[in-house]
């Protein structure tokens, strides 16, 4: 199958690296790191709301542009390129999926219309605090209260953007229950009573995580996403889509640091040769161009199917999350090794990619538990032993 971008697909992606190499170069990506939300607002409100980033895949019933989660991948991937520090995986990708797939009408209208504008941001507390990946590490408990509603109790940690979010989007899960079953999703403000906030010293510092704990923190009924403990599937649907353009961005880092290195090696002499003459480098380029036009398919076919095809959606999520991180991480590696000691340094860029390559692995499923979970979608087991 041939695969490419329409017209227009392709001039959302001419415009946005134009708009990132102008705006978000490395000397603005390292200068919004020492901001205390560790990102750019003004950056954020530009792509936001003054280009539409934050709507363009969300139904035009809602505010939004109804494009597609091609489009979407697109801008993923292009920040990628840039290592842009900004809310806009967590609002965009993860947020408004969870909203889409288990919100009523009217709350879809509301929190997806908000995103849409660029007016708010939404952290999501996915995990417990051994960080497992999936429905099987909700760890937060929603408890029924005595005078009705429900509360909060427990912590989830890994929770991007934290810090500085509008609101949080907490999965929770009834007392007792295991796996996909008896899971919520309650829309919390940020300052709500009982909610506390850590934040962590990350290895990358694109990407602020912090540990949120809930002690006995209030939920009226109808804070939350669809009927109570029935949340399961609408979970799955949605992490398998933020997986696909967490898969992306991916793609767009390990493009970008093989260009760098490429560049490099043509200017680096050794011997009175340019170094990417040396056949030894040209294989290493090479490799590392493979595994870049690989992921490059895996991205773009997962990026379809969750437009097209949402019952292949979890087979294709889990090789493009895992094949686009692994070849993300080892083109950064092999790019830190061919810039020879400069590559070690914090001040040369490929330092910052290596970080991020080596988090976003983690985040949402490691490669190892993506490749697991896509053992048991074809029916061919399970892994021995439990992985993250």
């Amino acid at each position: 199958m041939q695969f490419s971008h329409s017209e227009e697909q392709l001039a959302i992606r001419e415009a946005a690296r134009a708009f990132l190499a102008e705006h978000a170069s490395s000397a603005r990506v390292r200068a919004a790191l020492a901001l205390p939300d560790g990102y750019d607002r003004t950056l954020w409100q530009q792509m936001a709301g003054e280009l539409g980033w934050a709507g363009l895949a969300i139904p035009e019933r809602c505010g939004g542009a109804g494009l597609g989660w091609v489009e979407l991948c697109i801008l993923e991937e292009e920040q990628g390129r840039q290592l842009v520090a900004s809310p806009f995986f967590s609002t965009v990708a993860l947020a408004a999926s969870l909203v889409r797939a288990a919100g009523s009408e009217a709350q879809c209208q509301d929190l997806l219309g908000r995103i849409a504008a660029g007016t708010t941001q939404i952290a999501c507390a996915l995990t417990g605090a051994d960080g497992h990946a999936g429905v099987e590490g909700v760890t937060v408990e929603l408890r029924p209260a005595a005078r009705g509603g429900f509360v909060l109790e427990g912590t989830s940690d890994f929770v991007i953007h934290a810090g500085s979010a509008d609101l949080l989007l907490v999965l929770a899960r009834a007392p007792g229950s295991r796996g996909g079953s008896g899971l919520s999703i309650a829309v919390i403000p940020a300052d709500a009573p009982g909610l506390t906030v850590t934040a962590h010293v990350m290895l990358d510092l694109t990407r602020p995580m912090s540990s949120v704990r809930f002690a006995g923190v209030a939920v009226a009924a109808d804070a939350l996403l669809g009927p109570a403990g029935a949340a399961g599937p609408a979970i799955e649907t949605a992490l398998q889509r933020a997986q696909i353009a967490l898969a992306a961005e991916a793609l767009g880092g390990a493009e970008r640091v093989l260009e760098m290195t490429v560049e490099y090696v043509k200017q680096r002499e050794q011997f009175g040769r340019a170094v990417g003459s040396f056949q030894a480098i040209k294989h290493r380029l090479a490799d590392m161009m493979v595994q870049v036009e690989a992921a490059r398919s895996a991205s773009w076919y997962a990026a379809c199917v969750a437009d097209e095809q949402e019952a292949e959606l979890a087979e294709a999520a889990a090789i493009a999350k895992s094949y686009c991180c692994d070849a993300f991480y080892d083109c950064a590696a092999s790019a830190i090794q061919l810039h020879g000691g400069i590559g070690f340094t914090w001040e040369h860029d490929v330092h910052l990619y290596f970080k991020r390559a080596r988090a976003t692995a983690t985040l949402l499923g490691s490669p190892a538990w993506q490749r697991e979970r896509l053992v048991r979608v074809l029916g061919l087991g399970a892994a021995a032993v439990p992985v993250f």
